[in-house]
C-alpha cells in the first residue's frame, strides 16, 4: 500500500500504486530488431507483489491480455498512445453486461449511456464494482505515460454506446468552458469493429496513430486538449460500445468524494439481511425512451426485443384489462411482470422490467456457462428440475410503445449468431444472476467503509480486510 496525496492535502492510501512504475517500463520498451511493433510483457501474469494473488474477487485487477503500445510521443507534439489488449475479454463482456441491461438514453442523438451515479440510482451500486480495478488499471497507465504520478483524479466514467446514425465532427475534450478542467482522455473499447458494428472509427486530425480501428480490449489514451483534435465516423449498423474515463488534475473535480456521498445514501441504507435487497429500481421512465426520426422506443421493451424476449402481465390476465385507459402504458414497466418468449411465459414474477433485462442479459451473457453446467447436471443426477412454463399465453403481452423495427435497426449487431436457447438453462441463469448480485452487493458493503475513510474508490487490499476483521 502506497501513500500520496489525498482529499484536501490529507492521505490518500492507494493500494497497488506500485504498478505505475511497472506500466512506465511497459511503454518504453526497446526496440525489437526483427519488427517494428514493440511488445509489451502483458501475456504472463505481473511479478509476485505488484499485483498481490489473493485478489481474484471482481475486485481483482482483470485478467492480463497480450498487450502491445504504439511508441510514446515526443514531447509537444500530439501525445496520445494505443495500448492493444489491455482488457480481458471477459471484462469487456461483464462491463457490456452491466451497460446493456442498465443504459440510459445519452447526451447525444443516438447514444445510450451508463454513468455510475446513474447506477447508484436506480439500486444497482452494486454493479460499480467491475469498473473498479480497471479504472485503477487506466489511472496507472495515464499517471505513466504523461509522468504526472499521484497527480491524477478521475472526474468521469461511464458506458457508452454509439448507435446507427452516431457520429461527431472535429473537436478536443476540453472544449467547452464546463470541459476546461479535462486533462486527459482513455477510450476502451469493448467490442469489435466488423464483428459487432460498422463504422464508427476514432480519427485524429494530426500526428499518429492517425486512426483507430476498434478492437475488443483495446485503450487509447491522449490528452483532451487541441493537441488531439478529433472526430468519431458514423455508425452505420450495429452499436459501438465502450467505457470512457476523463481525468483531470484538479482535485475539486475528482468524481469519487461525490460518487461515495451517492453511494453512502443509497447502498448503506439498505439490509443485507432483507430478501433480495439486490433488485434494480427503473429511473423515470422519460430516462429510457431513445427517439430517432419523429419516432422511437423504450431501450428496455427494446433490448429485451431484439434478444427474442417480450413483456407479459403478471397477472396472466390479458393485456386489455391490465390498464386503466387513463394511464401511460410505459408505467407498467415499472410494475411487476413476467417475461414471455415465442407462445411461452415463464412462470417467474419480476419485480420491474429493470430487473427483468438485467436477467435477459446476464443469460446471454453467461449462455455457454449454463449450458455446460445443465449437461453436468443432466450426466450428474436422473433427476432434472424443469421450470414452470405457461403455453399459449397469446394476449397477456403488456400494450407498450415500442417500434420493434426501429429497434432492430438500432440494436440489432452486426454478429447475428444465435444461441439454442433452452428454458432450462434461463432458469439456471436466473439462480446465477442472483448469486452473482447478491454477492457484489456483500462485497460492496464491505468496501464502502474503507473508501469513505479514504474519500476515494480503489481496490482495497486483502490485507487490510483481514485487519478489519474482528478477532
Amino acid at each position: 500500500m502506497t501513500l500520496c496525496s489525498g482529499p484536501n492535502n490529507g492521505p490518500r492510501y492507494c493500494p497497488l500504486r506500485p504498478f505505475p512504475f511497472l506500466l512506465l517500463s511497459l511503454l518504453t520498451p526497446p526496440v525489437s530488431a526483427s519488427s517494428n511493433r514493440q511488445q509489451q510483457p502483458w501475456a504472463s501474469p505481473p511479478p509476485q507483489g505488484v499485483l498481490p494473488v489473493g485478489l481474484r474477487s471482481p475486485l481483482a485487477p482483470p485478467a492480463m491480455a497480450s498487450t502491445t503500445a504504439s511508441p510514446p510521443p515526443a514531447a509537444g507534439d500530439h501525445p496520445r498512445v494505443l495500448l492493444r489488449g489491455l482488457l480481458s475479454r471477459e471484462t469487456c463482456k461483464e462491463l457490456e453486461f452491466v451497460h446493456r441491461s442498465c443504459g440510459a438514453a445519452g447526451y447525444r442523438p443516438s447514444v445510450v449511456s451508463t454513468s455510475l451515479p446513474h447506477l447508484a440510482a436506480t439500486g444497482c451500486g452494486h454493479l460499480l464494482l467491475p469498473f473498479v480495478p480497471v479504472r485503477e488499471r487506466l489511472r496507472d497507465a495515464v499517471e505513466s505515460f504523461f509522468d504526472c504520478l499521484f497527480d491524477v483524479f478521475i472526474e468521469f466514467t461511464g458506458l457508452i454506446s454509439w448507435c446507427k446514425g452516431a457520429s461527431i465532427g472535429w473537436h478536443s475534450d476540453d472544449n467547452k468552458p464546463y470541459l476546461r478542467q479535462r486533462a486527459f482522455t482513455a477510450v476502451c473499447y469493448l467490442n469489435n469493429h466488423g464483428e459487432d458494428y460498422k463504422g464508427g472509427i476514432l480519427q485524429f486530425q494530426d500526428g499518429d496513430p492517425s486512426s483507430i480501428v476498434p478492437v475488443a480490449g483495446d485503450v487509447v489514451i491522449y490528452t483532451a486538449d487541441n493537441r488531439n483534435v478529433h472526430c468519431v465516423t458514423e455508425v452505420t449498423e450495429g452499436e459501438r460500445l465502450t467505457l470512457t474515463l476523463w481525468f483531470t488534475r484538479d482535485r475539486a473535480y475528482n468524481e469519487d468524494p461525490k460518487l461515495l456521498t451517492f453511494l453512502s445514501q443509497t447502498s448503506l441504507s439498505c439490509e443485507p439481511t432483507k430478501q433480495k435487497f439486490y433488485i434494480p429500481m427503473p429511473a423515470s421512465d422519460n430516462m429510457y425512451w431513445f427517439s430517432c426520426d419523429q419516432s422511437g422506443f423504450d431501450i428496455r421493451c427494446a433490448r429485451v426485443h431484439v434478444l427474442g424476449f417480450s413483456f407479459h402481465s403478471s397477472s396472466g390476465e390479458y393485456s386489455t384489462s391490465v390498464l386503466p385507459t387513463e394511464d401511460d402504458p410505459v408505467e407498467l414497466l415499472g410494475k411487476q411482470l413476467r417475461l414471455g418468449r415465442g407462445d411461452d411465459v415463464f412462470d417467474k414474477i419480476f419485480s420491474n422490467s429493470l430487473h427483468a433485462l438485467q436477467v435477459v442479459q446476464f443469460y446471454y451473457w453467461k449462455a455457454p456457462e449454463l449450458a455446460a453446467r445443465r449437461e453436468q447436471s443432466a450426466v450428474g443426477s436422473r433427476t432434472v428440475r424443469y421450470p414452470v412454463i405457461i403455453h399459449h399465453s397469446r394476449g397477456t403481452e403488456l400494450p407498450l410503445p415500442c417500434n420493434h423495427t426501429l429497434a432492430q435497426t438500432i440494436f440489432g449487431s452486426v454478429n447475428t449468431a444465435e444461441i439454442a436457447f433452452k428454458w432450462n438453462d434461463f432458469a439456471l441463469g436466473v439462480a446465477m444472476w442472483e448469486n452473482y448480485s447478491e454477492d457484489l452487493k456483500k462485497q460492496l458493503l464491505t468496501f464502502l467503509p474503507f473508501w469513505l475513510s479514504n474519500e476515494s474508490i480503489f481496490v482495497v487490499d486483502s490485507s487490510e480486510l483481514q485487519r478489519a476483521e474482528p478477532i
